[in-house]
């Protein structure tokens, strides 16, 4: 199993490095071609930092192993959450402030509605997958046309400010962007292959494997993005990219893997991970939502996400 363990490993420091030259390379572009920077952010970056789950979940669909891409995709969602929001706010408490996220979180509640409705026969078909992505097309419009409308918000001064501080020129942006997509690639190959491997060596099933290795994995390039943002005090871009990640995950990453191979999946995806899914979005909400004022998240509450991100896993690995 020694290969197996380098090869997800190894790919998952090449993913993580990869989708930082992807995200430089596409936000140096999209700067170029003057695109506004809260638009770079809600776009550009959104996607960027989701690209390593979608090639994954995309990767594992096509080669017969829906749970790893479910799992990657929900897992993603848990540990953008509980993990890295809960580390991120221990390191720095975050204000709430942004009028668009206050806008976002509703809209990220009833995309984790709609998918938990799409699964409730236990199998996502190609039209389940359409559905998916016909909203989020229409979200991410909405994103887009909120962003041209709201350059006043804190955020769009905070990604402003981001972009400046790492201007590049066309050409180096053009070549950072292809050899991250390329090396997105190659890595998330070979971290399935060896996410696969292991799962049947140990007898567990791909949906655990995607729920806890591959998940956390693939959710890494958040964790250092959201710490170094909360210690520049750009609090909205915290918020800001995991909940488009989160987004993104939910209907992109799961709609795409749709229609690449439709597949069933087992039923303790409803009965275990869905809800706790579906709980950590809707305590996302009540924490950005405070009666009388901006809401703070501090880092009590940041501990007791991370509890319940380690009762989860624990859950998981006695259980599997």
């Amino acid at each position: 199993m020694t290969l197996p363990i380098i090869a997800v490993i190894a790919g998952l420091l090449v993913l993580i490095w990869s989708a930082d030259r992807f995200i430089d390379g596409a936000s140096g572009i999209a700067s170029h071609l003057g695109m506004p920077p809260l638009l770079i952010g809600i776009l550009i970056v959104g996607f960027g930092t989701s690209a390593p789950e979608l090639i994954v979940s995309g990767i594992s669909a096509w080669q017969g192993n829906p749970g790893l891409a479910l799992g990657n995709a929900f897992g993603s969602n848990i540990a953008n959450i509980a993990l890295i929001l809960g580390i991120t706010v221990l390191v720095c408490p975050i204000k709430v402030q942004s009028g668009i996220l206050k806008k976002e979180l509703p809209v990220l509640t009833g995309a984790t509605i709609l998918a938990i409705g799409l699964l409730l026969d236990l199998k996502i078909e190609r039209w389940d997958g359409l559905v998916m992505l016909a909203v989020f097309t229409v979200v991410m419009g909405w994103s887009a046309w909120q962003g041209v409308k709201g350059e006043a918000d804190p955020m769009a001064l905070e990604f402003t400010q981001e972009l400046d501080s790492k201007k590049q020129s066309i050409g180096n942006s053009i070549l950072w962007l292809v050899i991250g997509l390329a090396l997105l690639i190659g890595s998330s190959r070979a971290m399935v292959w060896g996410a696969v491997e292991i799962a049947q060596t140990l007898g567990v099933n791909d949906l655990v494997i995607g729920l806890t290795i591959v998940a956390i994995g693939t959710s890494l390039p958040e964790l250092a993005s959201s710490i170094a943002a909360a210690k520049k005090g750009e609090h909205d871009i915290v918020l800001g990219n995991i909940i488009g990640s989160n987004m993104f995950n939910t209907l992109a990453v799961v709609g795409i893997a749709a229609l690449i191979r439709p597949f069933a999946t087992v039923p303790e995806i409803m009965t275990r991970d869905l809800p706790v899914v579906a709980g950590l979005t809707l305590s996302l909400f009540i924490l950005c939502y405070r009666p009388g004022g901006p809401g703070q998240i501090n880092r009590k509450e940041g501990s007791l996400l991370l509890l319940v991100f380690a009762a989860y896993n624990g859950w998981l690995f006695f259980h599997h």
